[in-house]
């Protein structure tokens, strides 16, 4: 990979075995990559970018726009947010056991007296690592039947630039960590896509294709998962 400026806006380029070039813009910072074929010449890269240049800066616009979340301090009636669905963290003292319950509009915390905002971090980042693993397990067995294809692996991770990643050659499949606070339909179309590149290891039309007949609104819920707040306390761009 290399990068090239254009217009001060830096661009990651990463040459492969595909067919087409392909444009990318990505939250919550606005980084831009472009894949292309082997053979594509650093002329008609920097000329592809350039036509590209008003596209790119609208979407990166787009990114600056969107609401981010101020740094976590766990107290009282702060928000989280849990499948799309914002809640009101309500902090409650108790020598019992720490545990979460979630009730109607709030998150209930209960943590044993002086427990410090890392470990209240570290209660509710198990929490929702728990919560993925359940609503995970069951989309993973819908789309391996979906596509016939099978997973071996999967796991959860905090990514810095990616919802998921894929591994055709052990067919594992990681996950982030922070989908877990967004709609359930989010979830289940990142793990569509990482099983269709089981199928097809590249993003051509043949990978589009497999995408598209299997879920027709994937578009739409691209764009819902990267409308949705982005948290600066899980997120470390």
């Amino acid at each position: 990979m290399k990068q090239i400026q254009i217009s001060n806006i830096t661009i990651d380029v990463v040459k492969k075995d595909i067919k087409n070039i392909h444009l990318a813009v990505y939250p919550p910072t606005g980084r831009v990559r472009i894949a292309t074929p082997l053979h594509t010449t650093d002329d008609s890269i920097r000329l592809f970018a350039i036509s590209k240049l008003g596209w790119i800066k609208r979407q990166q616009r787009n990114f600056e726009k969107q609401k981010r979340l101020p740094s976590k301090e766990y107290v009282n009636r702060e928000s989280h947010f849990y499948l799309g669905k914002r809640y009101l963290l309500n902090v409650i003292e108790s020598i019992d056991k720490p545990k979460i319950i979630v009730r109607h509009s709030r998150i209930d915390l209960y943590v044993r007296p002086g427990t410090s905002i890392e470990q209240k971090n570290e209660l509710l980042s198990d929490w929702y690592r728990n919560q993925l693993k359940d609503h995970i397990s069951p989309l993973i067995t819908k789309w391996e039947k979906i596509l016939k294809v099978k997973v071996q692996h999967w796991g959860i991770r905090k990514m810095k630039t990616k919802w998921g990643s894929c591994t055709i050659e052990t067919q594992r499949i990681l996950l982030n960590l922070e989908l877990i606070k967004k709609p359930v339909a989010c979830l289940e179309y990142i793990i569509a896509h990482e099983l269709v590149h089981l199928l097809e290891r590249h993003h051509n039309d043949r990978f589009l294709s497999i995408l598209s007949k299997h879920l027709p609104n994937w578009k739409h819920l691209k764009e819902e998962l990267n409308r949705f707040p982005l948290d600066h306390s899980d997120w470390e761009y």
